[in-house]
């Protein structure tokens, strides 16, 4: 399979956050204990928002480090994207289209805050030979 050229490897990466729903999100405790978790996510355009319960490793993780890498996906086409999270307040509109899209309702569960999700590294590729130049976004940029 012929490589794609970056600037396709960016709109597939925009469709996917557009259009996939589930992502596996990777925390670690100040332990440096990794959690893996799937869970689903809303992109704006610029973020990732999650919800999880706020008793589970992940909200805790998050709110002690607020480090995190999220792959979107199959391992054959893998978008991943690390950043910073933060507990966010969410609108009505927000919260509704999260809702919408993911087909679960946090306002529904008890104490599942929302984390905003600010990508500052989005890397992907499909094979080997997509690895050269998988570094779409660096620090926060968008390379292409």
């Amino acid at each position: 399979m012929t490589p794609r050229p970056l600037g396709q490897r960016k709109a597939d990466t925009l469709h996917r956050l557009d259009h996939d729903v589930d992502a596996w999100v990777a925390t670690a405790d100040p332990a440096g204990t990794p959690y893996l978790v799937p869970l689903s996510f809303l992109w704006d355009g610029e973020t990732l928002l999650i919800s999880t319960a706020a008793t589970n490793p992940t909200a805790r993780n998050l709110r002690s480090g607020g480090r995190v890498r999220l792959t979107v996906g199959p391992t054959r086409d893998v978008v991943l994207v690390e950043g910073s999270a933060e507990v966010v307040e969410v609108s009505a509109a927000v919260a509704d289209a999260f809702a919408a899209k993911t087909g679960f309702d946090p306002r529904e569960q008890r104490n599942y805050p929302y984390f905003r999700v600010r990508p500052e590294l989005i890397q992907a590729w499909r094979e080997a030979n997509e690895i050269a130049g998988r570094e779409l976004m660096v620090e926060g940029e968008w390379q292409v």
